[in-house]
């Protein structure tokens, strides 16, 4: 088949590449940042979002048997907003349909809300609403937090258990997680580009955290011995925006701590993943936190 990636070249786009390319199907990507590092050696042509020229997006769609989606954005910056998100996925999503697409594998969010809130959840809420109604098959995937080389949550709460002698906890640290190995979402994901049924996935994975735990098992897994405090929330949160002047980035966002005080990342769903959070971390500790992170950085390129 012939499979459209958005952020093939970014993370979780990139191993679902991967997977497809290596079971022989062709593979492009739409991205915004073209000029990027090819992974793949030419095999995955790059083409523009043209967000705002909808009728080359339709072109460059024309073609495609199935749409794999993992465009979102992490937090509002500068002119790049949820709202904007949501509109450019609406056009993204009409493209697809007026190029003759037949199938769409989504990447939502864990409890998606249409009237959350909190404007993360609602927009994805929104946008799986769409998604339903537009004629297009899918395969509707709700990760909490995906971890793996690239990670940015999982490393960057080791990077400070590695070099800040307090890591503040919002809150009692009792709401829970259940982060996904991001081998095991592209798994999932190659699955939704097979299936010829329409399917919503929690995708987590086989271990359940409260924050307090995670916290703990990084900690002993890198030998740290920085002091875990709890505060509260919204002090925590101004903790966050101190250490993010310190390294230049957006460490934690009010709608992540709203999300964890909310319990909306966990489930009682069945795992969907089978890799377990803290046997990849202890395989891999002697890198995992080493470096920060920066997602201004790789988002934004500054």
């Amino acid at each position: 088949m012939k499979v459209a990636i958005t952020g093939a070249y970014s993370y979780s786009g990139k191993y679902i590449a991967r997977r497809l390319l290596d079971e022989g199907h062709q593979v492009i990507t739409l991205t915004g940042h073209p000029d990027r590092p090819d992974p793949f050696d030419g095999k995955v042509k790059a083409h523009p979002f043209n967000f705002e020229l909808p009728e080359a997006l339709t072109e460059t769609l024309r073609g495609v048997d199935v749409l794999v989606n993992t465009y979102w954005v992490r937090y509002a910056h500068g002119g790049t907003t949820y709202d904007l998100a949501v509109a450019n996925t609406r056009t993204l999503i009409a493209a697809a349909v007026k190029a003759g697409v037949r199938r769409m594998v989504h990447t939502s969010i864990l409890n998606p809300d249409p009237e959350s809130r909190l404007p993360y959840y609602a927009g994805k809420g929104k946008l799986e609403a769409d998604i339903r109604s537009s004629g297009l098959g899918y395969t509707i995937l709700r990760p909490t937090v995906i971890f793996g080389r690239e990670d940015v949550l999982i490393n960057n709460i080791t990077w400070f258990l590695r070099h800040f002698p307090v890591f503040g906890i919002p809150g009692d640290g009792t709401y829970k997680l259940q982060p996904i190995f991001v081998e095991d979402l592209a798994e999932l994901a190659v699955v939704g580009v097979l299936s010829q049924d329409s399917t919503v996935v929690d995708a987590i994975g086989p271990e359940t955290y409260t924050f307090n735990d995670l916290v703990a098992m990084l900690k002993k897994t890198v030998d740290s011995r920085t002091l875990v405090m709890h505060l509260p929330p919204m002090m925590a949160y101004a903790a966050s925006r101190l250490a993010g002047l310190l390294v230049g980035d957006m460490v934690l966002t009010r709608e992540e701590v709203d999300g964890l005080l909310d319990d909306l990342l966990v489930t009682n769903s069945p795992p969907a993943g089978k890799t377990r959070l803290s046997e990849w971390a202890a395989a891999n500790a002697g890198w995992l936190g080493k470096n920060y992170a920066h997602e201004i950085r790789r988002h934004f390129g500054r």
